[in-house]
């Protein structure tokens, strides 16, 4: 600041410098600005006009920093690419647009188009809601046309017993009680279920006497039975157990009586009741001969002449395996038809009817008018005859080794201990019965008992006396199991038991071994039996049998099923009728209360299986579709089936006996989803299918994603309790045909290979009708049986992977079939059609029946199965040897024929259309 005021006032200032120095400080910066103005304005302008005078140059070729054209710029190598790079993109442009106002334009006729479909949709609705009411109209002018000329029997309102009875007179006496002045009809409507009321034994004091084994299995028994109900007053019959009595705490008649006529429900006379007294061993206890039970019915072992009521009564058989059930394994077979022994009999007499001091008289005595009191001693001196002959072998032994068991008077002790007996009866053809000779002894346990041993080990039965009562004898047919001869006779006994053929032999051996098994062997066979007895005799039809409750898998369904080109190339066949019909479920309750009176002896008494009887097995197997099958195929022929008889006709008409019918589809699977879609989507439009059974055979639920093909029929996807192959044959309450097509979900069938089989199936109800054939061969080496699925020239089985069968044999496998047979299935995880194949036959008597030339069915690329695997066709061999033990005899039949269409390879004009044809 200092400095800067001297050098203004001319002074000196920072150490005293001149004025001069000042002035030219100030000539420089002057310098400086005016040196920097001249380079910033003058410089660029002397640029811009010496770069102008270059362009302007005539030497067009030297211009530098001219503008040039497009096409030199892209002469320039390195915007050559940028160029072509935007000549394309110039050129896409141009199509994109083109192709967007084509696109508009397509969706102006689009918009167009759905404009005029939502007006037809309109329209088509209001139509398709007037043909639903012409519809509606129709059907219902058609129902009451069928009520009016067909009413369909269908299940009434269940009627039950007033808790008051009516009364009705009374018998002269109670040795003349039948049914009709007897029996209150008006506690048991027709469609009451038929409820049975036991006592408790032990609430009163004679229940302490009886034996615990046959009180135990009793109880047992009761407490499965359908028919048992705990509500005394709309009880139909009451039933009291009173024997087998221990002998030391046995009760005295006059307190037994007492105690029956003060039970609760006993009505002064105890009619509607009835009396068990079951037999475990031979010693023979009557003691109810000596009570008066007055209206009440009587079942038991042991009946006098005087004592038993016939039609109201009932005999039957003891209670050997109260509280076991018989090992199949141990039952010897049926084959060889001959055994060791002719025949054999084993006893001894205690005491006789003939004086010691009468004379023996002989034959001809007798044949000229002097009867003997007793045959026993003729026959004994004839049977030696036949013994000492040589001509045969045969065992009779009239004293026993050792003390005989109990008897009454004039009957045949048995001899030895049951383990003994049974061993003798294995070595025998035939086993002798001889009847007491006391004709007024219409029946002894000591009868009852060997008959039940010889049915045991197939023994044919040889009773001696004419005027006994069998067991069960009004219902059963005992001259197909047994032979029956008069004493009289005694001198041709020999050769009429050698007359015999080995198919009568092995027929009645089987019957026998079949009655047997049903009414015999169990303490709850007994039980069923004896009721069956009474509902037959009142005329009350059986309960449905249970059938397998179907527990759903929810899924998801929607996707549309597509047309395999080899299913839907049919040729000119039409496989199904003019319109395609809504699922239709077979007729339930059609015939059941004529069931008993019509069908039983006619169609199925020749059958050694369920069928054979008036209740089809104490396990009353009446199934809600049972008479339609019973009275099908027996030469009815309705209006409608097979209409045409070839051509068109024939392909627009189902066929066959019932004019209308459908089948359902039970499918076995196992976490094979893909596999499984296929095989569905392949039923797509097939005709006369009701639904689709997807049986879902594995723990692990289908995948929750997994789209469920619409074939246009139900879908029903049911989840098991385990894996197990028996569970294809469930008779699962969704199945409401009665025809079942058995099929894996890896079968790979054609529509009118189906269809065929199916029409086959139709007229041959009672068999197995499917597609792959195999047999069965006698192994000679090594003495077994094997299974067989090479092509052959006969056959035996057809395998169940796809097959036709009657939902009756679902219930037959699951509930009366021997379960050792289940088990093993399970065990082997295989042998399940091998099984049926088995049942079916042995019912029968009849092979299956095989349609078309397949061998396999098989989808080609499909998984490999379970039967790829190398102990497949070795289980198999098991099974089958398994099987026989249990039957006792080989049941599978051999037949050298299949079926195929009436014109199957037939030369026809061209103007004729075949009935099927395959290729």
């Amino acid at each position: 600041m200092t400095g800067y005021t001297m050098l203004r006032n001319g002074g000196v200032g920072n150490g005293g410098q001149p004025w001069v120095l000042r002035w030219s400080s100030r000539i420089r910066l002057t310098w400086l600005s005016f040196t920097l103005f001249v380079i910033l304005v003058f410089f660029p302008l002397i640029a811009h006009y010496y770069l102008t005078t270059i362009d302007d140059a005539d030497d067009a070729g030297k211009r530098i920093f001219g503008p040039r054209t497009g096409n030199e710029l892209c002469e320039v190598k390195h915007v050559q690419d940028l160029c072509r790079i935007r000549e394309s993109v110039s050129e896409e442009l141009l199509q994109l647009e083109a192709k967007r106002q084509e696109l508009n334009s397509e969706i102006a006729k689009l918009n167009l188009k759905i404009e005029a479909c939502k007006k037809s949709i309109e329209n088509a609705k209001q139509d398709l809601l007037q043909l639903k009411n012409v519809i509606s109209q129709t059907e219902h002018s058609y129902k009451e046309l069928m009520a009016q000329n067909q009413p369909k029997l269908s299940l009434p309102i269940r009627l039950l017993p007033d808790k008051d009875d009516a009364t009705f007179p009374l018998p002269k006496s109670n040795r003349n009680c039948r049914l009709h002045n007897c029996f209150d009809y008006s506690r048991c409507p027709l469609t009451s279920g038929f409820p049975v009321y036991v006592y408790n034994s032990d609430d009163y004091p004679f229940g302490s006497s009886l034996d615990p084994l046959i009180k135990q299995a009793f109880e047992a028994t009761v407490r499965t039975n359908v028919y048992v109900t705990e509500n005394a007053n709309i009880a139909c019959v009451y039933i009291i157990l009173v024997g087998e009595m221990q002998e030391p705490v046995m009760p005295k008649p006059t307190e037994l009586e007492q105690q029956l006529h003060s039970l609760p429900y006993w009505r002064t006379d105890g009619h509607n009741h009835l009396i068990i007294n079951l037999s475990r061993k031979s010693e023979t206890q009557n003691f109810i001969y000596n009570i008066s039970t007055g209206r009440a019915m009587i079942a038991q072992s042991t009946f006098y002449d005087a004592q038993y009521r016939p039609g109201f009564d009932i005999v039957v058989s003891p209670l050997v395996h109260a509280m076991s059930e018989p090992n199949f394994l141990e039952i010897p077979p049926q084959v060889p038809v001959k055994r060791k022994y002719l025949f054999s009999f084993q006893g001894e007499k205690i005491e006789s009817l003939r004086s010691s001091l009468q004379e023996v008289r002989s034959f001809e005595e007798e044949i000229e008018g002097n009867a003997p009191a007793d045959y026993d001693d003729r026959i004994i001196t004839t049977l030696k005859a036949v013994q000492d002959s040589k001509l045969d072998f045969v065992l009779v032994e009239f004293t026993c080794k050792n003390q005989p068991k109990a008897s009454l008077p004039t009957e045949w002790a048995l001899c030895g201990e049951r383990e003994d007996r049974l061993e003798l009866l294995k070595l025998s053809t035939f086993a002798l019965i001889i009847t007491p000779g006391d004709t007024r002894l219409v029946i002894s346990a000591g009868c009852t008992m060997r008959l039940f041993e010889a049915l045991e080990v197939g023994a044919i039965p040889v009773v001696l006396g004419e005027q006994v009562q069998l067991p069960y004898n009004d219902v059963i047919r005992w001259n197909e199991a047994a032979l029956i001869i008069p004493k009289p006779r005694i001198t041709e006994v020999h050769f009429l038991l050698r007359s015999i053929s080995d198919n009568d032999l092995l027929a009645m051996r089987r019957q026998g071994r079949f009655l047997w098994e049903t009414y015999f062997s169990t303490s709850d066979n007994v039980f069923s039996t004896v009721l069956a007895i009474i509902r037959t005799r009142i005329q009350i039809p059986a309960a449905p049998i249970r059938e397998e409750p179907a527990v759903e898998i929810p899924h998801r369904s929607g996707k549309a099923a597509g047309t395999d080109p080899n299913m839907a190339d049919n040729g000119d066949l039409d496989l199904g009728p003019v319109e395609t019909e809504p699922p239709y479920a077979s007729p339930k309750y059609l015939r059941n209360f004529t069931l008993t009176a019509m069908d039983i002896y006619r169609n199925w008494n020749s059958a050694p299986g369920p069928f054979h009887l008036f209740p089809y097995t104490p396990f009353d197997p009446v199934l809600p579709s049972e008479a339609k099958f019973l009275g099908s195929g027996t030469g009815f022929r309705p209006i409608g089936g097979g209409a045409g008889g070839s051509g068109k006709e024939f392909q627009a008409a189902l066929g066959g006996n019932v004019p209308r019918e459908q089948f359902t589809v039970v499918m076995l699977t196992y976490e094979r989803e893909e596999v499984l879609m296929n095989s569905l989507e392949r039923l797509n439009g097939l005709p006369y299918l009701n639904k689709v059974v997807v049986v879902w055979n594995s723990p692990k639920l289908p995948s929750e994603d997994l789209l469920w093909p619409d074939i246009g029929v139900p879908i029903m996807v049911v989840r098991t309790e385990k894996n197990s192959l028996n569970n294809r044959f469930l008779p699962w309450d969704e199945i409401e045909t009665e025809a079942i097509l058995s099929i894996d979900d890896d079968a790979h069938l054609r529509h009118d290979e189906i269809m065929f089989g199916f029409r086959v199936w139709r007229e041959a109800r009672d068999r197995i009708v499917g597609f792959p054939g195999r047999y069965h061969a006698w192994d000679i080496p090594h003495q077994s049986w094997l299974y067989n699925s090479n092509y052959s020239c006969e056959l035996s089985m057809v395998l169940t992977g796809a097959a036709f069968f009657h939902k009756y044999y679902a219930y037959l496998y699951s509930y009366v079939m021997p379960q050792a047979i289940r088990d093993m299935v399970d065990e082997y995880i295989n042998c399940e059609d091998i099984a049926m194949n088995f049942l079916v036959s042995h019912l029968t008597r009849k092979p299956p029946i095989k349609v078309t030339s397949r061998w396999t069915f098989r989808c080609p690329g499909c998984p490999q199965a379970l039967s790829h695997d190398d102990s497949h066709f070795h289980e198999r061999h098991k099974c089958i040897n398994f099987f026989v033990k249990v039957y006792g005899y080989m049941p599978l039949l051999y037949t050298q024929f299949r079926v195929d269409s009436v014109l199957f390879k037939t030369r026809l004009p061209h103007d004729k259309t075949k009935c099927f044809k395959f290729i």
